[in-house]
């Protein structure tokens, strides 16, 4: 067999998170910075994972991927009957192979011949850049092409899906659907499964205007922050619903805004502030980032995290900003201390390389 070579971007959630997990609209974009996987043959049919952004390398078998992803299978299949932070927990490892084994585990055939895959990333890991999407999409896409099948997008979505189930617990498939698709997408969860994509134009300048600062790894999973909203929902359903419709109307102003040959600066701020106020409300911004987006709304700004957020702080992965002027945004002091992230948002979604 020959090496293969695929890549696909990043991800960052514009505005519907959480709100998506209980079949409302998200607006998401594909970034420009990618994750490659590399699979060459191995004439000894063993699996070498090399994974040099986790600092982790090791050998395995077909049969130990196979055992390894039914064992987070039937993990999963007990925290879906009866999801909560705590039972969650029993479907995480601390493997730092983890993502990459379900992957495999999943597509494995009975029989395969040995493999070495390597997995190069440019994409932080726990900011909301969709980094585990990626490489559930990326290694299944580099497994199957491998051997020789087709890369069907159709084919490859259900299978990230259930890699992010055993990652995330019940996430909505809008991230690996943002990286195997790329573009800008407008996304919505069905309520017999499934997830609805619309491909919207990525040409609107407001896309050239959002600034993404990083505020540090959360200290909780995306699963963990994500149970703990569904917990949240089940005590007080009624509330959680007004902050979906809430969430729902502000996503739908947001693409309002991006089908505008230029978008109204003022409505901007307004929909990116009401989507930042429902992301506190449902107590996944840290009281730090909290703080930050108040200066970034007393300089007459708007800014919002882009993914799960956390329940604790300091970091709560990537914050989106935004303000009319947008050269101001570089000079503010109290963002002189975080990342920035120069990206183009709108690109392209999964592809095959030319094998180096």
């Amino acid at each position: 067999m020959a090496r293969v070579t695929v890549s696909v971007p990043g991800k960052l959630i514009l505005m519907g998170e959480h709100a998506v997990v209980y079949g409302r609209p998200a607006l998401v974009a594909a970034l420009d910075r990618r994750l490659t996987v590399r699979v060459a043959p191995r004439p000894d049919g063993a699996v070498h994972l090399d994974l040099p952004g986790l600092g982790h390398a090791e050998e395995t078998s077909w049969e130990a991927l196979r055992e390894y992803a039914h064992s987070v299978r039937e993990s999963w299949h007990a925290y879906s009957r009866r999801p909560s932070p705590e039972s969650f927990r029993a479907v995480q490892r601390e493997d730092p192979a983890h993502v990459v084994k379900v992957a495999l585990g999943e597509v494995a055939a009975e029989t395969l011949m040995g493999l070495s895959l390597r997995v190069e990333s440019d994409l932080p890991i726990g900011s909301g850049f969709g980094s585990s999407a990626a490489t559930a999409v990326a290694v299944i896409a580099g497994a199957l092409a491998f051997r020789g099948v087709p890369l069907d997008p159709r084919r490859i979505e259900p299978l990230a899906l259930e890699v992010e189930r055993r990652q995330h617990g019940l996430p909505s498939g809008v991230d690996s659907a943002a990286v195997l698709f790329g573009g800008l997408l407008w996304a919505q969860k069905l309520a017999a499964g499934g997830l609805e994509t619309e491909r919207l134009p990525a040409t609107s300048p407001l896309l050239s205007r959002l600034r993404v600062y990083d505020t540090g790894t959360p200290a909780e999973s995306t699963g963990a922050v994500v149970a703990a909203v569904r917990s949240r929902r089940d005590r007080d359903p009624a509330a959680l619903e007004s902050l979906l419709d809430r969430i729902e109307a502000a996503t739908r102003g947001f693409r309002a805004q991006l089908e505008l040959p230029v978008e109204d600066a003022a409505v901007t701020v307004d929909l990116i502030r009401e989507g930042h106020a429902c992301l506190q409300a449902l107590g996944v911004v840290p009281d730090e980032v909290s703080a930050l987006i108040r200066h970034v709304e007393a300089e007459g700004g708007a800014g919002k995290l882009s993914g799960a957020g956390a329940l604790s702080g300091p970091g709560a992965g990537c914050v989106l900003v935004y303000h009319p002027d947008t050269e101001r945004i570089a000079a503010w002091p109290f963002l002189q201390s975080l990342s920035f992230h120069a990206v183009h948002l709108g690109a392209d979604g999964l592809r095959r390389e030319t094998d180096a």
